[in-house]
């Protein structure tokens, strides 16, 4: 048996990435989704999502990331497995199309078109609070690991454009319930949610991610939540990088889990603007980029590719509204609510079953 089994702690991820065609994504994204869902409704009905931009930001772009989801695990190598297995599926349905798995779009400037890695973590109620405070103390640390959006409006901003400018994060407020902040407590499914992270391809690297929110949701004694002290080493983790003050948090983390000091000093960020190198964006070099990063997140192999040519379709986009987006209107309804104003019921943890049923189990069992 895993050494992860049985510690009362469950991981599940939602991960959103763009599908572009070929360097913004369109509604075809949307058709992608509908093959999902006619393959496995069962699954797919309310394990994935579909976002767009919003006001301003949708003169640059309409649509934004798609998400798929994965059940509730309790053994980080489980996790993972189910994990490859949808990112083939949504490989497979997006055909030519390029998927990108960035927290930001490099050309765009649009804080309401991201993508994002979020994780939840499953622990009995009592030890909600403890896990809670534990994450937010190392949350910086987490952040600069999956860092991965250090372009905005085709020019380099830093580690993590999306984390220092997204309508959908944030520093910690003092409700853990408000939805749109780094790190929540979350109404719909009663896990502990981390929303901050940026989309992460390697799947070597995200398996440290993982390690490293487990073996800080076992600690047994509660951190204080400062949130002054979290908004400065935040800034520093998003817009600088391995900071000396990072780098003494990172030292207090080694107590439990030794996170490797290379995927700190050198992040995905890091590796992305090598990429380019340059300051500023140009179309041929970032079609090259997007086309490496579609081979990695298909194959788990970083190394240069060529670029192929794909065109949006009317037709797909039309066919992806009408075969996914109005049949799960419902279901975005029902969790749009649930969200933002179902009653908060302590004492009990929320997990859903293989077939995305809600089932309901005390703390104490």
């Amino acid at each position: 048996m895993s050494a992860y089994v049985a510690s009362c702690v469950t991981l599940g991820l939602e991960e959103e990435v763009f599908i572009t065609t070929p360097t913004r994504p369109t509604l075809d994204a949307l058709y992608a989704l509908a093959k999902l869902l006619w393959r496995n409704p069962r699954y797919y009905y309310k394990h994935t999502a579909s976002n767009f931009a919003r006001g301003r930001d949708t003169r640059q772009c309409l649509m934004s990331s798609v998400e798929i989801a994965t059940r509730p695990h309790a053994d980080i190598d489980a996790l993972l497995a189910e994990l490859r297995t949808h990112r083939a599926a949504l490989a497979d349905a997006a055909g030519d199309a390029y998927i990108v798995p960035v927290g930001h779009l490099f050309d765009l400037d649009a804080p309401t078109n991201t993508a994002g890695l979020h994780i939840h973590v499953g622990v009995p109620a009592e030890r909600r609070h403890t896990v809670y405070a534990n994450l937010a103390y190392f949350l910086p640390l987490l952040i600069l690991l999956s860092a991965s959006s250090p372009y905005a409006g085709g020019r380099y901003f830093g580690q993590s454009y999306r984390v220092a400018s997204s309508f959908a994060i944030g520093v910690l407020r003092d409700d853990p319930y408000y939805r749109f902040q780094d790190l929540i407590l979350s109404r719909r499914l009663g896990t502990i949610e981390i929303r901050a992270c940026d989309p992460v391809w390697d799947l070597a690297r995200l398996r440290v991610l993982l390690e490293a929110v487990w073996a800080i949701a076992l600690l047994p004694t509660a951190h204080p939540v400062d949130r002054a002290r979290y908004a400065v080493l935040r800034h520093q983790a998003a817009c600088v990088g391995y900071t000396p003050d990072l780098q003494a948090l990172h030292r207090e983390l080694c107590a439990v889990y030794e996170i490797p000091e290379v995927l700190l000093r050198e992040t995905v960020s890091d590796r992305l603007q090598a990429c380019m190198h340059r300051q500023l964006v140009s179309p041929q070099t970032l079609l090259h980029l997007y086309a490496r990063l579609n081979h990695a997140y298909r194959t788990g192999r970083w190394e240069p590719v060529e670029p192929h040519a794909v065109r949006p379709s009317a037709w797909r986009g039309a066919l992806g509204l009408l075969g996914y987006y109005l049949p799960r209107l419902p279901y975005t309804a029902y969790k749009a609510w649930t969200e933002w104003r179902a009653p908060i019921r302590d004492g009990y943890l929320l997990t859903e079953t293989a077939a995305g049923d809600p089932t309901v189990c005390r703390a104490d069992s």
